[in-house]
């Protein structure tokens, strides 16, 4: 089957011409010649931009999403790219109206119509694992139902299985593959990617991040109704907005996109540092603005979490990082045995900074990050730097927030504008305000803990006097079973010394 799956993904890129945007790199031309020679037949007319959209949206959702995560980084595509690629963000192609009315009506065991007032023929978006269509409770409610592809776990398992028979090709292939852990990544990707097609799980995912800011001046999530969601069905709150993408809109509604942009930096450290909870595949297509300014979050498949210790780890290297304090960055790294134990600090440290000094004090519009990417692949090479599997989201992630800050505000600066929000985060973590919250968060236990502390406290003093009769007791238990076992041994040294004399008396006679 995985073969049959490679010989799709091959056939589909030789269809779409995917071939000539790689052969375009060779600057002889030699290679484009020759390949034009094999396949003379064919003479692609849409724009490469066009193809490559195309290609993905044949070959399934996880190509899809791919192809999502590259649209929001213009700064490594070329325009034309980038456009046709942000289209996959709301525009891949719904299945018909039909399967989906017959999926709900399996689900709820009734028609459509009676479980819904109203409900929508038309989807108002189609993603790579599901499309939702609006409707209305019996109640009056508006809500917007969200319906899982059919057949799509069977596609998803074919893709993924080609993508771990590939990283452990590359693992055998490739020396740097140990480094770089290509089927740990594959397998964390593929974790969440399953999670994504439960979509009771996804419900119990928006729930959170909306407890999590249900006080929120900055971002709005949506309320689910668990009595009409299930595993291939979820319902929610109909939440009304324009696409981020829109920028023109946005503008003509009066909305401040610098503010904008900086809100959605703290939107992420927050659900990062805070929460330890994150929505983690935020790109144009599942984010909309509010009318009052809000960001409003949707799509919730996939969100990322972390341990306290991955966000202690991180805080720090944030930290170190925006203030320069690129030895304590190295330091970081070893400690947490993401470089080798015998690596020299002063050359990672020298390595980091001739990195990272380029992109400081500069807007987004004025940093390539393209050239910093391979910068910083070229120093993790050097270094045998280990990828961290359950941090790929957050890199991800990361990515998708630099993207959308690049299109509303190309002047942010990126770091000036984290750092007040982790200077806080630390403090609140370990200067006074963390001893007064463990106090609160202990306070409970110690009112249960208080009435018995007399009690407690005398046992603890009898416990060593106890603990020596005991001893006692033991040791003198010791002494009967030794005594006893000696004179068991003495009565059967006499018997065997007895018998020894009689049979020598017997030979002697």
């Amino acid at each position: 089957m995985r073969l049959f799956r490679l010989a799709k993904i091959i056939t589909v890129a030789l269809r779409f011409g995917l071939d000539q945007m790689v052969l375009d790199a060779d600057p002889s031309g030699r290679l484009m010649r020759l390949w034009h020679a094999v396949f003379f037949w064919r003479h692609p007319t849409e724009p490469r931009g066009v193809r490559l959209r195309r290609a993905l949206e044949s070959l399934g959702p996880i190509f899809v999403k791919f192809g999502q995560m590259l649209s929001t980084r213009r700064d490594l595509l070329p325009p034309d790219l980038a456009d046709e690629l942000a289209l996959l963000q709301d525009r891949v192609p719904p299945f018909p109206t039909e399967e989906a009315l017959q999926l709900l009506e399996n689900f709820y065991g009734r028609p459509v119509d009676d479980v819904f007032v109203d409900f929508e023929r038309t989807p108002v978006a189609s993603a790579s694992v599901a499309q939702v269509h609006f409707a209305k409770l019996p109640n009056g409610t508006d809500v917007a139902v969200k319906i899982l592809r059919p057949g799509i776990q069977r596609v998803i398992a074919h893709d993924l299985a080609l993508m771990d028979s590939a990283a452990a090709l590359l693992g055998r292939l490739w020396p740097e593959a140990r480094r770089l852990k290509p089927r740990e990544v594959v397998a964390e990707f593929s974790k969440y990617l399953n999670d994504e097609l439960d979509l009771m799980r996804e419900a119990a995912n928006c729930s959170q991040l909306r407890r999590n800011f249900i006080d929120s001046k900055l971002l709005v999530v949506p309320e689910v109704y668990w009595d009409w969601c299930g595993k291939t069905v979820m319902v929610m709150e109909r939440m009304r907005g324009v696409p981020i993408s829109q920028l023109a809109t946005l503008r003509e509604q009066g909305v401040d996109l610098k503010q904008l942009s900086r809100a959605g930096v703290e939107i992420f450290f927050t659900q990062v540092f805070r929460d330890g909870f994150f929505h983690a595949d935020m790109h144009p297509g599942n984010i909309f603005v509010h009318q009052d300014g809000r960001y409003i979050a949707l799509d919730f498949g996939i969100v990322g979490t972390l341990r306290e210790v991955d966000k202690n780890y991180l805080a720090q290297n944030f930290l170190a990082f925006f203030k320069r304090d690129y030895n304590r960055v190295a330091r970081a790294h070893i400690e947490a045995g993401w470089v080798p134990a015998h690596t020299r600090v002063d050359e990672f440290e020298s390595a980091i900074r001739a990195v990272c000094e380029p992109i400081f004090d500069r807007p987004l519009k004025d940093i390539s990050f393209g050239k910093t990417l391979l910068r910083l692949f070229q120093t993790a090479r050097r270094f045998e730097m280990e990828v961290q599997p359950q941090l790929v989201l957050l890199q991800k992630t990361l990515l998708n927030i630099e993207g959308l800050g690049r299109q509303l505000d190309p002047e942010l600066d990126l770091w000036k504008t984290a750092k007040p929000f982790l200077e806080r985060w630390m403090d609140e973590r370990m200067g006074w305000r963390a001893v007064l919250r463990g106090v609160r968060e202990e306070a409970p236990a110690w009112a249960g803990t208080l009435p018995q502390l007399p009690r407690l406290v005398h046992r603890a003093l009898l416990a060593p006097e106890q603990q020596l009769s005991e001893q006692r007791e033991v040791l003198m238990r010791v002494d009967t079973a030794q005594r006893r076992q000696g004179r068991i041994l003495t009565v059967v040294s006499v018997l065997f010394a007895g018998l020894v004399a009689l049979e020598l008396y017997r030979l002697a006679g």
